[in-house]
């Protein structure tokens, strides 16, 4: 018996999720498990990656690593070391970063380089260790880059994190016309605000008045984790094969008001 059609599946397809120790990654590697995909899991937090990998289906297919994303040359390493182990790279979802609120007349030039550094140079070259040869799959693949709202708009006390998700969308952009001829498809996806675990301790969303007002600046309410993680699955598949170079919102009508 045929297996019923489905453009989103990832069965056969291994796909890299860095910052997957938490919130939005571990989401996503959840359900990438559950849609077949074999996982490679990078993470500074050990103990995080741990727990995720007891919430992933099938935990002996898939590869996890704690390591700082900023050490290059050992990411390089361990790139190719899962690669031995789990199979040729068919996608990777570049979640891990940080955000943080301060205002333009307070800000540092060492804060922003961690920004920078962080949020921008750790997915660059994560990607750059993906598509080298013989660890990207011959098929080619698709890589997403997590931006933000906060790329695209602005507000108050945002300026050091907005600039680092709009690097992502320029970033997408021409990396998607670099790529093609590896037939590598890039995108980038702009969550609004998500009920993650962290940000539910922070004070726009703990704050009864302050979660208000943000759930108001979204049609939708607020969103959920798999939300976003759905909307990577869109990406990753094959259902998104003639999608690259383009930037979705998953933001609950944000981006409309």
């Amino acid at each position: 018996m045929e297996k019923p059609f489905n453009p989103f599946s990832l069965e056969g397809k291994v796909i890299v999720i860095s910052g997957a120790a938490s919130g939005i990654a571990r989401q996503c590697a959840i359900n990438c498990s559950k849609m077949g995909a074999k996982l490679i899991l990078l993470d500074l937090n050990e103990e995080g990656l741990k727990e995720t990998m007891t919430m992933v289906e099938r935990p002996e297919e898939h590869y996890w690593a704690s390591v700082n994303l900023l050490d290059y040359e050992k990411v390089g390493g361990i790139v190719k070391e899962a690669v031995e182990k789990v199979g040729r790279i068919n996608g990777l979802l570049n979640c891990a970063g940080i955000s943080t609120t301060n205002l333009f007349k307070l800000t540092k030039p060492e804060e922003l380089d961690k920004f920078f550094h962080v949020n921008v140079y750790t997915g660059y070259f994560l990607a750059q260790e993906c598509t080298k040869m013989g660890n990207l799959s011959k098929e080619g693949g698709s890589i997403v880059f997590f931006s933000s709202v906060a790329g695209s708009f602005g507000e108050v006390g945002k300026s050091t994190y907005g600039m680092t998700k709009a690097a992502l969308l320029n970033l997408a952009k021409h990396l998607a016309c670099e790529m093609a001829r590896k037939n590598v498809r890039v995108n980038s996806i702009s969550p609004g605000a998500i009920c993650t675990p962290i940000n539910m301790n922070l004070p726009h969303m703990k704050d009864p008045e302050k979660r208000a007002a943000l759930e108001a600046q979204h049609l939708l309410g607020l969103g959920e984790t798999s939300d976003i993680a759905n909307a990577c699955i869109y990406l990753l598949s094959d259902a998104s094969r003639w999608v690259t170079g383009t930037n979705l919102f998953v933001d609950g009508g944000f981006s409309v008001r």
